[in-house]
């Protein structure tokens, strides 16, 4: 089958990948009420298109945080991607280099961040969960700047995990032959079964509940990168992530997979954005299908998008190849090319 869409790849992932795996990367947390609504809110935003302009010449370069980058799409993190394709995190690194474009990688890789950074150039992110054994965090952060890494992407929605059914359902745990390889030498690499979510148990053993504010604040007198809050989705949040001195905001829901009936990220975007008035570059996750969604995000004032769900799914119908096919649609999906016209 010939894939047109970015969206097609789920079903080809569904087919290829064992139940396990595929519930993990595409459900949401209880009813799924969010999940849906991430991808369903775009549908309810219209567009006022204008018609003689032209259009022959589209530039859709960017800048992130100086880095200059080919379009305003970026890798969202998601762990775990090599029980998506034997090649993971590699093929994904490759294919955003190859793109022009960010990668960031998840603190719960199954490949390190010295192995991602060996894959070749590229300006990469790293995506950070604080864990209670603070030493833990330190040095991986210092191995990430190392490694060449130009952002931390602190992830701060999942002091407990969201309850994940099918995850219970399936007393989801890692693969024997795959392992956190940035926790490997700290004993944190491997994940035990459970009565329900291995993962869940985890996550109650290792991640610090205590996470506040001042954590932020903390993180910046052990790195020089630039921290990127990621989770927001209220005004009020937003404001504290500035005054906490975060260089850059991500509006996200976790892909769904935490706090149910909780706001779509697009709609929630537009709120974030007049608070943060213009003083960070404020970016969206989630639900991102077309490049009609990117431009939805641009248009509410959004510096940029990054995309999830659609990197694993392709990466394990057509690994690497998948891919860079998901990124060539977004970037080259038909209707923005009339819409990222100049307004008259």
């Amino acid at each position: 089958m010939e894939v047109t869409n970015v969206s097609e790849y789920e079903a080809i992932a569904k087919q290829k990948l064992p139940k396990m795996a595929f519930d993990y990367y595409a459900s949401g947390a209880e009813d799924q009420w969010t999940l849906e609504e991430n991808r369903n809110a775009f549908s309810r935003i219209l567009f006022r298109p204008r018609i003689l302009i032209d259009v022959s010449k589209i530039d859709m370069a960017t800048t992130v945080l100086g880095f200059k980058i080919s379009m305003p799409i970026m890798i969202a993190p998601t762990a775990f991607q090599k029980m998506a394709h034997p090649e993971g995190e590699y093929a994904t690194a490759r294919a955003a280099s190859a793109a022009g474009t960010i990668m960031t990688l998840s603190s719960w890789a199954t490949s390190s961040v010295e192995e991602v950074a060996s894959t070749g150039p590229g300006i990469r992110f790293f995506q950070l969960y604080v864990y209670k054994d603070r030493n833990v965090v330190a040095q991986l952060v210092r191995r990430a700047e190392r490694a060449g890494f130009k952002a931390i992407a602190l992830t701060v929605d999942t002091p407990r995990l969201g309850r994940r059914e099918a995850d219970i359902k399936n007393r989801f745990t890692l693969p024997p032959f795959l392992t956190l390889k940035n926790f490997e030498g700290l004993n944190l690499g491997t994940m035990d079964k459970a009565n329900d979510s291995g993962l869940a148990s985890y996550v109650a053993g290792q991640i610090d509940r205590t996470l506040s504010w001042k954590d932020v604040e903390w993180l910046q007198t052990i790195t020089k990168l630039p921290i990127l809050v990621k989770g927001v989705l209220t005004a009020e949040d937003a404001r504290l992530s500035i005054q906490a001195g975060a260089a850059g905001i991500i509006v996200s829901n976790h892909g769904a997979r935490q706090l149910d009936y909780v706001p779509s990220t697009i709609m929630a975007l537009e709120e974030v954005v007049k608070a943060a008035q213009g003083r960070v570059p404020v970016f969206l996750d989630g639900g991102v299908r077309r490049g009609t969604d990117v431009f939805k995000a641009l248009a509410l004032g959004a510096s940029g998008i990054f995309i999830g769900r659609p990197v694993v799914f392709s990466l394990a119908a057509e690994g690497e190849a998948g891919v860079r096919k998901v990124l060539q649609m977004l970037h080259w999906d038909p209707p923005r090319a009339r819409l990222l016209a100049p307004k008259l």
